[in-house]
């Protein structure tokens, strides 16, 4: 029999998805399409790939004897279709956010994808990004998109990547310092500080205002040394950093987990909808496949916490439960 692409991702994506609804989004379908493409292709190899139960979908025995080769049969195809377009550029990526390192993530993406030839830049934020993907002068961004209305372009698709819990970094002289962790609703006495205007930083101010924290602005992001020198000046000040991120090897700072709830930074892709680079599709796969592997996407809404939009992002996605009370 001859396979068909379509309905092998359909296939993979709701593998990795376990969830008929995120692997709908995840493709750009509606639930029904991707429905009847799976069922076409459970028709022609004549077996079940999917238990699918009431609040649950599972790979039958067959389904998972079939994900590994159909892993390989997509990423063939993709490298055929690159070839037959004789790609001779790399694929442009432009990462912002710097403070909270994104190249964190976006090294694990395509350090074991040797067929995904990269070039990986930085950018100054969101609205410089989206400029340049609306130039055709790169192929995908990845950082925060959060919910300003000139980004919410027609043209531009975005797709929530990975969400982490940020810690409080305080000076060791902070009240605060020696806990284990502490809720934001602790931090009320204290001042936020931020490494730029509140303006371009959306996740600090939606988090100060949030839990009703006072907020400081500095003139000018001058990187993680400089912002860890304020912290440490100024005992009443912390700061918001990924708890991924290591701190500099030096004395008077602090890092305090945050609970009760935890707050989640929400990192995202961004790409034009037309006119894509054939290997666009193979990092979107990368991210997912990654991403599922390592639980990126999940958190627990009575636990934690993130930005209205962050939220609703997620819903969009598939990933978010609809009841999700104090988001």
């Amino acid at each position: 029999m001859d396979l068909d692409l379509a309905q092998v991702r359909a296939f993979v994506a709701t593998a990795e998805e376990l969830h008929f609804g995120r692997a709908a989004t995840r493709l750009f379908l509606s639930q029904q399409a991707l429905s009847k493409r799976i069922a076409r292709l459970e028709d022609e190899l004549g077996v079940r790939l999917f238990v699918r139960g009431k609040h649950a979908v599972e790979l039958t025995e067959a389904g998972r004897r079939f994900l590994p080769p159909a892993r390989q049969f997509l990423a063939d195809g993709d490298r055929a279709v690159a070839a037959a377009r004789h790609t001779s550029r790399p694929l442009r990526v432009d990462v912002w956010g710097h403070l909270y390192a994104p190249m964190r993530t976006v090294r694990q993406v395509i350090a074991g994808a040797p067929e995904l030839s990269t070039e990986v830049g930085l950018s100054r934020d969101l609205p410089a990004t989206a400029t340049a993907l609306l130039h055709g002068e790169i192929d995908a961004g990845f950082g925060r998109v959060h919910s300003l209305a000139e980004h919410r372009d027609e043209r531009l698709s975005t797709r929530p990547a990975r969400v982490e819990p940020v810690d409080a970094v305080l000076s060791a002289e902070h009240p605060l310092a020696h806990l284990p962790e502490a809720r934001p609703a602790d931090l009320r006495d204290s001042i936020l500080w931020c490494p730029a205007s509140l303006d371009r930083l959306d996740f600090l101010r939606q988090f100060a205002g949030q839990f009703g924290i006072a907020a400081e602005e500095g003139g000018a992001n001058l990187g993680l040394d400089h912002l860890i020198d304020r912290i440490r000046a100024e005992p009443r000040r912390f700061t918001l950093l990924p708890a991924e991120i290591p701190l500099p090897d030096s004395a008077g700072i602090c890092s305090v987990p945050l609970c009760a709830p935890t707050p989640l930074y929400t990192w995202s892709l961004i790409w034009r909808s037309q006119d894509q680079h054939p290997m666009l599709g193979v990092l979107l796969q990368r991210f997912a496949e990654i991403g599922n592997r390592q639980r990126w996407l999940e958190y627990d809404p009575a636990r934690d916490w993130l930005p209205r939009h962050d939220y609703a992002e997620l819903s969009r996605a598939g990933y978010a439960p609809n009841d999700c009370p104090g988001i």
